[in-house]
């Protein structure tokens, strides 16, 4: 071999070597960029969020993840809005790809505890509790909150969880499809195969069974829910008008059934839901006079077993039913069955 091709052999064999290790120095750079900018803006948010009344404490933060990934650990972590809802956990877990860092997932890997305001605390653990959060930077990002398997423990003194157990709950937020430029928000909430907390109004209504139910609308206002106040998310929401619209869905509470659907929805001054739900309901009569048999609630017993006894007559058969949401109260004709549901 003369000394021309072993000179060119040789430079066949450094020049991608040569090539790979400036990428990787460029990468290694824009990686410690991008770990240096998520810290700085974490902290400029918690910092923000501090002077507006939130409450926000955790351990030493600490970022890894080279060379592919952002992975934020946050122990001992505890963040709380002015209304008094929020949430704590022993380490919250944040991962995004290094070269898409427009999409983060969130991750609770030891459950975590919900705080209720004035409701109490009620611990939760699943085997996946998950938020995810991308396209931050358009008006409106896309929102997933996702639990797998979730089991719900009020602490002691609170006011007990709606439900024990499920299956699977989803929600899910984005903009509006048929308009990105309106100011509105596509919804969905989706719980599956849920189980009551014993002598609770969900037991009641399913007869021990099981709840499924799964609703989507579009909430219209939707630059107004901003930051939790003092008041709660949906406050400022409700001052400038907005509602709920198009809403559909079904619910499945043991042997009844119905699909859902209401034009629109609001809360009042009182923060409780108003307006009304249109149901096409399939044996409502099992799950209304369960509810009226619960031991544990604010269920009125007394409207719900007059409901109950009123839509007998149909037996098996389909009817269309209207819940109503007024004065603070669900109705079903002319049966107070229990408090509107609360949104603030």
């Amino acid at each position: 071999m003369t000394t021309d091709n072993l000179h060119h052999s040789r430079r066949g064999i450094i020049v991608p070597f040569t090539i790979a290790g400036v990428v990787l120095v460029v990468w290694t750079a824009w990686w410690f960029y991008l770990v240096q900018q998520i810290e700085t803006r974490l902290d400029a948010q918690v910092e923000a969020l501090k002077q507006n009344g939130w409450t926000i404490s955790h351990a030493g933060v600490t970022t890894t993840g080279w060379p592919f990934r952002a992975r934020v650990a946050i122990p001992h972590a505890e963040i709380v809005a002015p209304s008094g809802h929020g949430l704590s956990a022993p380490e919250l877990v944040a991962e995004a790809n290094a070269w898409n860092p427009d999409h983060w997932v969130v991750v609770a890997t030891d459950g975590l505890t919900l705080a209720r305001a004035a409701k109490g605390r009620v611990g939760v653990r699943g085997d996946g509790l998950r938020f995810s959060v991308s396209h931050l930077r358009e008006r409106f990002p896309d929102l997933r909150v996702e639990m797998i398997r979730p089991v719900f423990t009020a602490h002691e003194a609170a006011e007990p969880f709606p439900i024990a157990s499920a299956e699977r709950i989803q929600f899910e937020a984005r903009p509006h499809r048929e308009n990105e430029d309106a100011d509105a928000v596509d919804v969905l909430f989706s719980l599956q195969d849920a189980r009551g907390r014993p002598g609770g109004p969900v037991e009641g209504a399913t007869r021990q069974g099981q709840l499924t139910l799964r609703l989507e609308g579009v909430v219209q206002e939707a630059s107004r829910l901003g930051g939790p106040n003092a008041a709660g998310v949906f406050s400022a929401w409700t001052e400038a008008g907005g509602r709920l619209t198009d809403v559909r869905g079904e619910l499945i509470a043991g042997e009844s059934r119905a699909r859902i659907l209401s034009e629109g929805l609001s809360a009042g001054p009182d923060g409780r839901l108003q307006g009304d739900l249109a149901l096409n309901a399939e044996a409502p009569g099992a799950a209304i006079s369960g509810l009226a048999g619960a031991q544990e609630g604010a269920v009125n017993r007394v409207g719900a077993a007059g409901a109950a006894a009123a839509t007998a007559i149909q037996g098996d058969r389909p009817v269309d039913l209207m819940i109503r949401f007024r004065d603070g109260r669900t109705w079903l004709g002319p049966f107070a069955l229990a408090p509107a549901p609360r949104l603030f």
